[in-house]
């Protein structure tokens, strides 16, 4: 992240040496690609579908108003004020550090599934080449004898993926399947993805991995490869390549958009997307997994955002990025969902079936409706290419931000030793994310990564996300320091201070709302289960322990900081106030570490030399000693 330079004996300048942005442009692409990736093409679209379809919108609309755009705006301020990454940046309020831990925590669990996904289009992509898309055979290895049959009527869906698949139970030309003991319909596309790529018929459960599949495992490694490549330069290569990283996937997104509605039985399936079951609205995993995609979509509490706002120069518009980032992420979630329920619907309009009937409603959504929709259009495999790149491009890109947290938290933490290594820690985390990663690949490889997808953004995200709102708004800015303070660090950065809806959310409308959807989900807690396989008991514990791990880092951290504070002889009340270290990335600005921005003032503080006593004082108050 640029050149390091010493400020003196074995001692790294932090705030000079953690590199920055190129440009306003380059964080505002880096934050798009960041929070519009696999989240809304991916996994907003399968919740959506296992939640009753529009009824999903309502809360989710809800939790983006009353949290995500808040919390959002909280993060990107606490980075940039500060110029630190998300363990360091608590010298605000250094008992809290464990928010910080708890951040990269969360952001290493759900990189290693979250590669996987990466590795599951690498798969499809390499299988675009073939001169047959492989997912609309119906005779092969991997299909069912169900599958088969259901071809024999129309030869021409069998070796073509030009023409549009007909999923009739047909046993011959004539002979139809009337009878209530017919096997359950299903595409070619959804074998594919379930016996192929997972091969998941060879196990029975998250307790049989079975062997590691060769193929995949190739795929993850590649994955890996790519995110270190990229990132081994840091901030600044990486800033580079969002320009087309972030750009590219919404040309592909329109392009299967257009296709989509035009597809016959399309309305169908925007019907079920956009109409609300009502009664569903009183299910708490619908709010749940409302709550948690609005955090995992938009990255909040991740401590990605902090860390990319971060490398910001001290005075850029975090109100404007706040509301372009959010707003457009939200909205290309939406436009996703017309996407993918337009093909939906087509399916469910072929093969006979309702559009809740039509696919499995696990992560695995999208790599059935997709590829269905690339093989029907015109030169499909041209299209599967560049669709499968614009999943790589999605995910890679918020990949980026999730590994670049976990490495900056780690060298800002100890900027004496890694700052000059950094590249040997991108080795370490890279090599150990993929080696976590091998159980993912095996042939029982999807229960474990539905158990992470399920649990490692849960209720320790949501603990975390409450606590950092809390800790900001009424700790280190009311009760600790002075108050409102972090309203006053925000005017002291942005010239202006949040409006009254910033201002309500963060005082107790945002952290109610947490901590609603907390007590609520716990209450009436969903087992986690995938296509009919009920977990074991086992399995739902090793969960909840993951999920709570990331949220025990905060008690964690502030016992041993008080039992440190407390061998040494120094004030345990001391540790809720700011640091010594604490203050603005700009050091030209004036602040006090006590009081922090008293507007009008002119008094400095030099952050680096704070031995050394350099307050200049401006007012008109005589001198009393020239005065006598």
């Amino acid at each position: 992240m640029g050149d390091e330079t010493k400020t003196g004996p074995g001692t790294v300048n932090e705030h000079e040496d953690r590199g920055k942005w190129g440009g306003q442009i380059e964080f505002l692409l880096s934050c798009i690609g960041y929070c519009v990736g696999l989240g809304n093409v991916w996994r907003f679209p399968y919740l959506c579908y296992r939640n009753g379809g529009g009824a999903f919108l309502i809360p989710y609309v809800i939790m983006l108003c009353l949290a995500g755009i808040p919390l959002f705006l909280m993060e990107l301020t606490l980075g940039q004020f500060s110029g630190l990454g998300p363990v360091s940046a608590w010298r605000a309020s250094p008992a809290f550090k464990g928010i910080g831990v708890g951040m990269i925590a969360v952001s290493a669990l759900v990189s290693i599934y979250y590669n996987m996904v990466i590795a599951y289009a690498l798969f499809y992509l390499f299988a675009s080449f073939q001169s047959v898309l492989p997912w609309t055979l119906t005779c092969e290895d991997w299909n069912t004898d169900a599958v088969c049959q259901q071809s024999l009527g129309n030869d021409t869906f069998a070796n073509s993926t030009t023409a549009s698949p007909d999923y009739t139970t047909t046993l011959g030309v004539n002979q139809t399947i009337n009878s209530t003991d017919a096997p359950k319909r299903v595409s070619p596309s959804e074998e594919y993805w379930k016996y192929r790529v997972l091969r998941m018929d060879r196990s029975t459960g998250i307790d049989d991995p079975g062997e590691v599949l060769w193929d995949l495992c190739l795929c993850l490694l590649l994955a890996w490869i790519v995110v270190f490549v990229c990132l081994a330069k840091g901030v600044k290569s990486s800033g580079k390549v969002v320009y087309f990283t972030a750009t590219f996937p919404y040309l592909i997104l329109i392009i299967l958009f257009f296709r989509g509605v035009t597809l016959e039985g399309a309305g169908d399936g925007i019907y079920f997307y956009i109409v609300p079951k009502w009664e569903l609205l009183s299910d708490a995993k619908v709010w749940k997994d409302a709550a948690t995609q609005i955090f995992y979509s938009l990255g909040i509490g991740f401590g990605g955002l902090l860390t990319f706002a971060s490398y910001n120069k001290f005075n850029n518009n975090l109100f404007r990025d706040t509301l372009i980032v959010t707003l457009g992420n939200c909205c290309t979630s939406v436009f996703a969902g017309f996407v993918i329920f337009s093909i939906i619907g087509n399916m469910a309009f072929r093969l006979g079936l309702d559009v809740e009937d039509v696919a499995s409603e696990g992560p695995g959504l999208t790599f059935i409706a997709y590829p269905e929709a690339v093989s029907l259009l015109p030169l499909p495999q041209l299209w599967s290419v560049l669709f499968f790149i614009m999943l790589f491009l999605l995910g890679i890109d918020s990949q980026f931000a999730t590994i670049e947290t976990v490495v900056t938290g780690i060298s800002d933490e100890f900027p004496n030793f890694f700052r000059t290594r950094k590249i040997h820690l991108m080795v370490a985390v890279c090599v150990t994310g993929f080696l976590l990663g091998l159980l993912l690949v095996t042939e029982g490889g999807i229960y474990w990564f539905n158990l992470y997808e399920w649990y490692s953004s849960f209720y320790g995200l949501l603990i975390l996300a409450f606590v950092l709102c809390v800790t900001l708004n009424w700790g280190y800015g009311y009760f600790f320091t002075t108050r409102w303070r972090f309203n006053r660090d925000i005017e002291l950065m942005l010239g202006s201070t949040p409006n009254i809806y910033f201002r309500l959310g963060w005082m107790g409308v945002t952290p109610a709302m947490i901590l609603f959807i907390t007590i609520y989900s716990a209450v009436y807690h969903t087992p986690i289960s995938y296509d009919g396989y009920v977990y074991p008991q086992w399995a739902e514990n090793l969960g909840l322990c993951m999920t709570f791990t990331c949220a025990a880092a905060i008690p964690i951290c502030m016992v041993y900081k008080m039992i440190g504070a407390y061998l040494k002889g120094e004030s345990i009340k001391e540790l809720f106030k700011p640091s010594p270290k604490w203050g603005p990335s700009d050091k030209s600005v004036a602040y006090d570490t006590a009081i922090g921005y008293v507007p009008g003032s002119a008094r400095t503080i030099d952050f680096e030399n704070r031995g050394v006593y350099s307050m200049r004082v401006d007012d008109d108050i005589p001198d009393a000693y020239t005065s006598i």
